[in-house]
């Protein structure tokens, strides 16, 4: 009876030692994500109304926290996921303040407009393995949208900044907010979303696009304000939907816009590497800019993407993701819809 009784009570403290680790082991955790909010919250100079607010984003954050660390701790993938300055935003906060592709189902094309594909023929030997529109001069740097969703106009603005370089060997860095504040009837809708077919339409029957200098980004719609423009572009032109052999034949020869489905937390989260996501669709609410191509040292192939949400996100602002994995309209629908402008 009395090693009955030992043995009870030897169970006992093992029992509330194990739930007192366990206990332990959440408050270090806990502390140690409020550790990270911190100093994360003084690296992008976070400031909240009142404590409420504080504690609701922390929630939001926390959750991002294990989210990244899980990932990376499972290992076994190319890419790494990190945290970046949209990190106390939910993943519906994020959507709607940080994408904004919505094709329109309706629209006037100019008379001028092409529709031909002029990089069709293009032979093997025209196609470099491998080119980045950065290392020679075509590509500005990395902007930031900020909480409005005209990543359409983003999209628009780097492929004309890369043609015109292209062509006049100047690059000039153009004005986002003109697309916002002047396309609705083209019809895009602001902070509230839009696309890029109709960003070039305007530009080409405006007579162009101003400087970003003249016309800075205010990250809000304002009023359409006469302006002169910096450059012209002669139309624009698409790439055949749901054709990566067509994507790189344009990429190789000038930046190229697209679409993208950046739904998924990988997205949202990428950091470094290669990015082959596991939780992407081909559901298109977001656009980008392909500025280059190329081919890891294992073989791999690789889209080099810029896109708009600062340097914290991802490469300085860049990604690399999957080139050719088979996947119908590339990884994550990037080659569903594309185009790019002509001058």
């Amino acid at each position: 009876m009395a090693f009955e009784k030992n043995l009870v009570v030897i169970v006992i403290f093992i029992v509330l030692g194990t739930l007192a680790s366990q206990a332990t082991s959440r408050t270090l955790s806990e502390a140690s994500i409020a550790a990270k909010y911190d100093q994360w919250m003084t690296k992008y100079g976070r400031v909240y109304a009142d404590n409420a607010e504080k504690e609701r984003r922390f929630a939001i954050f926390k959750k991002n926290v294990q989210f990244v660390e899980k990932f990376n701790t499972e290992g076994n993938k190319t890419y790494k996921l990190g945290l970046n300055e949209h990190s106390d935003l939910s993943d519906e906060e994020f959507l709607r303040q940080r994408t904004g592709y919505k094709r329109a189902t309706e629209f006037t094309s100019s008379a001028n407009v092409s529709f031909s594909f002029r990089y069709k023929d293009l032979s093997p030997t025209d196609v470099p393995p491998s080119i980045d529109w950065r290392e020679k001069g075509a590509v500005t740097p990395i902007k930031n949208q900020f909480n409005c969703g005209c990543c359409w106009a983003f999209s628009a603005v780097a492929t004309v900044e890369g043609i015109i370089q292209i062509k006049s060997g100047k690059l000039i860095s153009l004005s986002e907010q003109q697309l916002l504040d002047c396309t609705r009837g083209y019809p895009n809708q602001g902070c509230s979303g839009g696309w890029m077919h109709s960003s070039f339409e305007y530009i080409q029957q405006n007579g162009g696009i101003a400087s970003e200098e003249n016309y800075p980004y205010q990250a809000k719609e304002g009023t359409c304000a006469a302006n002169q423009p910096a450059v012209q572009i002669t139309g624009y032109e698409q790439v055949p939907a749901n054709s990566e052999e067509g994507l790189l034949n344009a990429v190789s020869m000038q930046p190229v816009s697209i679409t993208i489905d950046a739904s998924g937390n990988e997205f949202k989260h990428y950091q470094s590497g290669l990015f082959s996501p596991t939780d992407c669709g081909t559901n298109q609410n977001h656009a980008v800019t392909v500025v280059g191509y190329g081919t890891t040292e294992d073989g791999t192939k690789y889209w080099l993407l810029k896109n708009q949400w600062g340097e914290s996100w991802g490469e300085n602002g860049y990604m690399k993701i999957l080139r050719d994995a088979g996947a119908p309209g590339g990884v994550c629908g990037l080659a569903q819809y594309a185009l790019y402008p002509t001058a």
